[in-house]
């Protein structure tokens, strides 16, 4: 990427992108692939997914039931194992076996393609930790499931939580895994919803909240260090999208502080961000909303805990204020403040301005969150991702990682052994009530302001999916390094950064690599896989559709 387009003429990041920007000085600024880089990567995309755990859409993997009439999956030869349903654990399940768990008890069952649209399940900080029962994981219907409203069997008790997808409604992925490189150790840094999740994949810390307004304390707790630790959902204070009555902020550092400081073009781009955008249904401003075909859920395309720089005043763009030009775009100093709309991303490719990291967030309806979004969307939006990535010049440069932000409490009955400590007397229940870990030999992690070990942030959590799409992915590869959302935060340091960490208590510095699902030795060899965008099967040519 060695030149920006401005108008009709080309002009060099070094020289000219004032004049494209009424003259606002970027002249600081470097060209993209002539940042030093440890690695060959020159561009990261990080398409941040919801509510999905490594169970619910790989626990049968590469074995999938290829019904008639479905898409087909079969395995390649060779392709490695995976930490997944054992045979006991299909048939002989300690769901099923603990009585607790009322009508709900239930063995793991698949769920077919036409069961794409379900209802979420309970995903909060310490209905997770009782569901996992101090490492047993047998109390998942009493604690995290829900009932499918008119549903039959399992699907319409508590017993909905066990249920799983296979090749045939998450295509896309499994043929993904097959070419690529997948982790099937890669967890929350924490338990609990969605806006610690986010945090984590760009913070590593979720200590330093400041309330700015709530109706529902339990959101968030008293530290222990006279501080506060999120613990649940709640809007960035100043969006005018967020809630009028429940909104914070955080202090501290994100990556994004560590990449302006660098002059790395950087931005997160989130489905509804532009507030000027009127959809085909008339909708716009906050209230732009998207039906979906498969769920029949009409749900807004911006969801604003969702977008975690919303929250530091250092990386928010509160007004939603517009790019200056797409040739701007990810660059300091453009007036969005590397906060964006998903469709600014393809407009700066498409210009030539392909950011060096990138998160990449869906509209609501596409995103995977059960009860309003679902497998089949979601898998239209990252096809249509990568399928354009791979068409780019850039690509020979790029990695993509399929990452999510919590599990949604659905089953999985992979344990990671405590290595952060929390001992809040209410919210912490996993292994002793008020524990999580054994306090005064579990590690238990300072806060952001330095002033010692904080409580609410019990990890690792959930096990979630979490893929390398990349020409220097290792293909059909399986790697079992234990690793967290915090470890996209370590790579971006590691690549750009020479290693800086954000300090602060941030589990960047203890987070895993995921080095382990790249080969750089050699040059980049792993073909492209284009994938249809509905079925998710391999395909010669691919669409031209993006993402709204």
């Amino acid at each position: 990427m060695k030149k920006i387009l401005c108008a009709a003429a080309a002009f060099a990041v070094t020289a000219g992108l004032a004049a494209c920007n009424g003259g606002t000085d970027f002249s600081a600024q470097t060209p993209v692939d002539d940042l030093k880089t440890a690695t060959p990567i020159k561009h990261l995309v990080v398409i941040y997914g919801e509510n999905v755990s490594f169970d619910h859409y790989y626990g049968t993997y590469p074995t999938a039931t290829n019904p008639v009439g479905e898409p087909q999956f079969t395995a390649k030869a060779g392709t490695p194992a995976i930490r997944g349903f054992t045979p006991a654990l299909l048939n002989n399940n300690p769901n099923l076996t603990n009585a607790a768990n009322g009508t709900g008890v239930s063995n793991p069952f698949r769920l077919d393609r036409s069961q794409a649209a379900t209802a979420d399940m309970n995903h909060d900080y310490t209905a997770e930790q009782l569901a996992y029962d101090n490492g047993a994981a047998d109390l998942f219907p009493k604690f995290t499931g829900t009932a499918e409203t008119g549903g039959t069997g399992a699907f319409g008790t508590t017993g909905l939580v066990m249920g799983y997808y296979d090749g045939n409604t998450v295509t896309a992925l499994w043929n993904y895994s097959q070419h690529f490189a997948m982790s099937d150790n890669a967890y929350s840094d924490q338990y609990g919803p969605s806006t610690p999740g986010a945090i984590n994949v760009i913070a590593g810390q979720t200590n330093g909240f400041v309330l700015g307004k709530s109706s529902f304390p339990g959101e968030f707790i008293d530290d222990g260090q006279g501080g506060l630790t999120l613990t649940g959902d709640i809007d960035p204070t100043g969006d005018p999208c967020s809630s009028t009555t429940d909104f914070g902020s955080f202090s501290g550092k994100n990556i994004g502080d560590l990449l302006n400081d660098q002059g790395v073009t950087w931005g997160w781009f989130e489905g509804g961000f532009s507030l000027s955008v009127m959809n085909s249904n008339g909708s716009t401003g906050c209230g732009r909303t998207t039906t979906s075909s498969v769920t029949n859920a009409t749900k807004v395309d911006y969801i604003p805990h969702h977008q975690p720089f919303q929250y530091y005043a250092s990386t928010a763009n509160l007004k939603h204020l517009r790019p200056n030009s797409p040739n701007t775009i990810g660059i300091k100093g453009d007036q969005g403040n590397h906060q964006y709309d998903l469709t600014d991303f393809f407009a700066a490719v498409k210009a030539g301005n392909y950011p060096a990291v990138s998160f990449l967030k869906a509209s609501g309806f596409q995103d995977a969150h059960a009860g309003y979004s679902d497998p089949l969307d979601e898998q239209t939006f990252v096809t249509e991702v990568i399928n354009f990535l791979e068409q780019q010049p850039d690509w020979k440069s790029t990695a993509v990682l399929i990452v999510y932000d919590d599990s949604d409490g659905w089953y999985d009955h992979q344990f990671a052994t405590v290595g952060n400590g929390s001992f809040d007397a209410t919210v912490d229940q996993l292994t002793a009530s008020g524990a999580c870990g054994v306090k005064g030999t579990t590690a238990q992690a300072d806060g952001v302001a330095g002033k010692g070990a904080v409580n609410g942030r019990c990890g690792p959590g959930a096990r979630q999916p979490f893929l390398v799409v990349s020409p220097y992915a290792k293909a059909n590869f399986v790697d079992h390094t234990l690793i967290t959302q915090a470890s996209v935060v370590r790579f971006i340091e590691d690549n750009w950064l020479g290693g800086k960490r954000l300090g602060g208590g941030s589990f960047d510095a203890s987070s895993g690599s995921i080095d382990g699902m790249f080969d750089f030795a050699g040059g980049a060899k792993n073909p492209v896989l284009f994938l249809d965008t509905d079925l998710g099967t391999p395909v010669t040519t691919p669409s031209s559709d993006l993402p709204k």
